[in-house]
């Protein structure tokens, strides 16, 4: 299975397992203040392993496709951490993890585990919103004297202002599934209805104004 044909798989179980949550007229608020009828935990991947296993094998098989060769996985924290170990596992490659700011006693390190100067690094994440925790984890690598590749996550809500974020960082960006493949599965597994998808995805392209 190629990785195309995995984002549906993907954005299946995602709802099956409550991962991701769609209420088109009773939205969630996010702590941002932003209205959305969509909301995204995949935190809870991790407690099925059959699901953990096909993203782990999709996300190796994405850095590959995308990315080719590379020297260190790094594991944005604290959601992408998990992954980013059994990806690292599959692909038998160094792994590292990066806080969300440096740690406040000790040696006061913003990356555990070890990266060396000039080491290519691909960042996992679980979610891509609009880019920004992600591209924190992507100048703390870079900083410490990586190369970033660029990153690999689960799911992305595919707003406008996070391509343009990326491109803003010189840092290329894949998913697994995102918004636009999980709407069509959503209505055929009667998540939602038919009715609701022109509200839906109206939202990904103007948030803001939902």
């Amino acid at each position: 299975m190629t990785t195309a044909n995995l984002g549906d798989k993907v954005a299946k179980a995602l709802l099956d397992i409550k991962a991701v949550a769609l209420k088109p007229h009773d939205p969630f608020i996010w702590s941002s203040g932003l209205r959305s009828p969509i909301y995204c935990d995949n935190r809870l991947t991790i407690s099925y392993p059959e699901i953990r296993e096909m993203i782990a094998e999709g996300l190796a098989a994405l850095i590959q496709e995308q990315y080719g060769d590379v020297d260190v996985i790094a594991g944005a924290a604290t959601a992408g951490i998990p992954h980013a170990a059994w990806v690292a596992q599959k692909l038998n490659k160094p792994m590292v993890y990066v806080r969300s700011s440096p740690k406040k006693h000790g040696t006061g390190s913003l990356i555990e585990g070890v990266l060396h100067e000039g080491q290519t690094v691909v960042v996992i994440e679980d979610l891509i919103s609009t880019g920004g925790s992600s591209l924190k984890v992507v100048e703390g690598v870079r900083q410490a004297g990586g190369k970033v590749l660029g990153v690999a996550a689960i799911f992305s809500y595919e707003f406008e202002s996070a391509v343009q974020n990326f491109q803003a960082a010189d840092c290329p960006f894949a998913t697994l599934s995102n918004y636009s493949k999980l709407l069509p599965i959503a209505v055929q597994e009667n998540y939602v209805d038919e009715g609701d998808l022109e509200l839906l995805r109206k939202w990904k392209d103007a948030p803001e104004k939902y």
